[in-house]
């Protein structure tokens, strides 16, 4: 059944009671039957949701197609201008204004519920009216809460029901909700935004429009830019991302031949490059499915990248929103949200082993954010924590079942946006130079920096002008030199670009401290960022962000830790594109690089699992025919005996800028150290081409 059957259907069957729910919210317009400052709440909300219905009939119309810019623009804004920056703390969206007015037990809920309701806004662009009339329902039972007389539901009576009402809203409709975000992630039938991205016109920016997302001035940018581009510009990068993702697999000895559907997230505006590569996709035997990012809390990512979006209206609004699970998580419901996620695996499971990995189009160059963290947000408990950390656990082990990732590869590229600076364009083609450098080169010179670390026992790294970074990485041991290796010779395939040199870390014996000065991590800034590790693991963090040690210590908990406690070293790793720190260092946009490009520019390291997470028995073999043995640690070996303790499904880079790095040197059993890095420039013998960018830089 096609994604427009399902929700034809499921419209019809819930038509009596949608027509009921938006009736009874229209009367609460004129109504005053809730005493203030509860009745402004409830009817900025009405007002919300009978906007969203009137998005749901316009584009039932195929009004957004037809009407014209100027009347799309100005509808968009309607449905985003509450939460703008400018208008944002002056309304019920904002926990800050919520629990000023509200209370703070109850505007955090009632907050919650508000950002719940926005997502209505997809879901009218999609037709999709049953999960409208079941969120709208719970807003009128929330509402009916608030029509009591304070003599029948005293206060604190009413908050244990507002409670019970949103958890039980996510408790009794988790069976449709993350069953449907796992259908549309997998099946081109369930797939809304191919629609858009294959038949539009894209010569036409009202296309944009149809996606229901927020369509910022960055969005029109990209989409008229890559419209000016050649031809051949635009389908050369769409080759350099599809050939990036053939050659996963086929550097790691696996086939997708049996596979059928490749699962595509990108920054809206990239369409017509998107439409280039769904075409190379279809020709090596994969569809491509366009899920949209998803927005309901119980399916929503921290960065909202998993699936295509578009520029946030407000990253405040989004960091205060991340944890609105808060409001109903406990052991009951993951247990529930599990029970689900297994059955609905189940139920796909021809779909699921299908599914050949994704291909992801990041970008870079938005204004660098420094959250502001508001204890009026929904924020997690320390046993909330532990309780979602638990959930992505036994999670992921499920999807493996059905999506084993030794069966997957994935790709990822990335571009520059508008908002980097008034040298966009010039910026934007140096990084289409970056994503096609000769992987001939870089293969061979990888190769003489993998030779001498293969004969040390242990890497050391120090920093320079400022970087107080003095590591020491214990190296796994080789059986047999002449057929193994330490280290992957990364060159342009899943991580585009090309340029580094990675391995696992054994975590006895690995110590010391990383500090980076200014580092950009999964769209936060960092300041100051230092991470000691003893044994391999964390055993301290923080950052210079805010003049709180303990606001510190927890944003680079949340952002960079997932929330866990103490993570092992997963990945170190060497740099070689200077060709893309130099670009850096010539734009002034070393903090605006994303982590894909950015971990090329100097040693990097990563906290969390290693870089073979789920694949650890999958051979490895590099370019010269060694096989690649450093695949796991002494907390990934415990996947065969107690694969809960082996993950953590998080892997976050940390890099060190070559401007901060003094060496990198490789240190044998018997002391013998040989440099790879002195001063931050390449002094091993084989690699001098690597400093050429540096030199011309100058």
């Amino acid at each position: 059944m096609s994604f427009r059957e399902y929700y034809r259907a499921e419209n019809e069957a819930a038509r009596e009671r949608g027509d009921l729910a938006r009736g009874r919210i229209r009367g609460m317009l004129d109504e005053d039957t809730v005493r203030d400052p509860f009745r402004a709440y409830f009817r900025k909300m009405a007002s919300f949701v009978l906007l969203a219905e009137e998005a749901c009939e316009k584009a039932a119309a195929g009004w957004f197609s037809s009407a014209s810019l100027e009347e799309l623009r100005e509808f968009n804004r309607k449905l985003y201008v509450d939460i703008f920056p400018e208008n944002y703390d002056g309304g019920w969206f904002s926990p800050v204004f919520a629990a000023a007015q509200l209370g703070p037990e109850e505007g955090r809920m009632l907050c919650m519920l508000a950002s719940e309701l926005r997502s209505l806004i997809p879901w009218a662009m999609e037709g999709r009216r049953a999960d409208m009339t079941a969120l709208e329902e719970l807003f009128i039972g929330v509402y009916n809460l608030y029509e009591r007389p304070e003599r029948e539901l005293p206060p604190e009576s009413r908050v244990k029901a507002l409670r019970d009402t949103l958890y039980y809203y996510a408790f009794d409709y988790c069976d449709r909700i993350l069953p449907a975000r796992i259908w549309e992630s997998l099946s081109p039938e369930a797939d809304y935004g191919s629609s858009v991205i294959l038949e539009a016109d894209l010569a036409d920016p009202r296309y944009l429009y149809r996606f229901g997302e927020y369509v910022s001035d960055t969005e029109l940018q990209v989409s008229a830019f890559l419209a000016s581009l050649p031809e051949e510009t635009v389908r050369s990068m769409a080759d350099t991302f599809t050939e990036g993702y053939r050659r996963g697999f086929e550097v790691s000895g696996r086939s997708f031949e049996k596979k059928s559907t490749v699962q595509i997230r990108y920054h809206l505006g990239f369409e017509r490059m998107m439409r280039y590569a769904a075409e190379n996709f279809r020709k090596m035997g994969l569809v491509p499915v366009f899920p949209r990012a998803s927005w309901e809390s119980m399916n929503r990512t921290v960065s909202r990248s998993n699936g295509y979006y578009g520029e946030s209206a407000n990253r405040q609004y989004d960091y205060d929103h991340r944890y609105d699970q808060a409001v109903y998580l406990d052991k009951g419901f993951r247990e529930r949200k599990l029970e689900v996620l297994r059955t609905a695996y189940s139920d796909l499971r021809e779909l699921a082993a299908g599914y050949a990995g994704p291909a992801v189009l990041e970008t870079f160059g938005e204004a660098a954010f420094s959250p502001e963290n508001r204890k009026e947000a929904a924020q997690l408990t320390e046993r909330q924590e532990k309780l979602l950390v638990e959930y992505n656990s036994e999670a992921m082990q499920v999807i493996n079942r059905y999506v084993p990732g030794e069966e997957t590869s994935f790709t990822i590229i990335a571009f520059p946006l508008p908002d980097i600076g008034e040298k966009f364009e010039e910026i934007f083609r140096e990084t289409i130079r970056i994503n096609t450098l000769d992987n001939d080169l870089y293969r061979e010179i990888q190769q003489r920096i993998i030779d001498t670390l293969d004969r040390g026992c242990c890497a050391e790294i120090r920093g320079r002008n400022g970087n107080r970074t003095n590591l020491r990485v214990a190296l796994a041991p080789l059986r047999d030199a002449a057929k193994e290796s330490r280290f992957e010779n990364c060159v342009a395939d899943v991580n585009i670009p090309v340029g580094e040199v990675f391995t696992s870390p054994q975590l006895a014996g690995t110590e010391g401290l990383l500090h980076v000065q200014q580092v950009y991590i999964n769209g936060f800034q960092f300041r100051d960022l230092e991470i000691r590790f003893e044994n391999g693991r964390t055993v301290s963090y923080t950052c210079g962000n805010y003049e709180s040690a303990e606001e510190n210590r927890k944003l680079v908990k949340q952002v960079i830790l997932a929330n866990h406690d103490v993570l092992p070293m997963g990945e170190f790793a060497v740099g070689t594109n200077t060709t893309a720190y130099a670009a850096a260092q010539k734009y002034g946009i070393q903090d605006k690089f994303p982590i894909l490009i950015a971990e090329k520019t100097g040693p990097h390291f990563a906290v969390g699992d290693t870089c073979y997470s789920w694949m650890e028995d999958v051979p490895v073999h590099n370019p010269d025919g060694r096989e690649m043995i450093a695949k796991e640690n002494e907390i990934s070996c415990l996947r065969k005996t107690d694969p809960g303790k082996a993950y953590f499904n998080c892997h976050t880079d940390i890099t060190i800028p070559y401007s901060e790095l003094d060496t990198v040197e490789a240190v044998a059993e018997d002391g013998e150290r040989t440099a790879i890095i002195a001063g931050g420039r390449f002094v091993l013998p084989g690699t001098e081409a690597l400093n050429e960018p540096l030199d011309r830089q100058g």
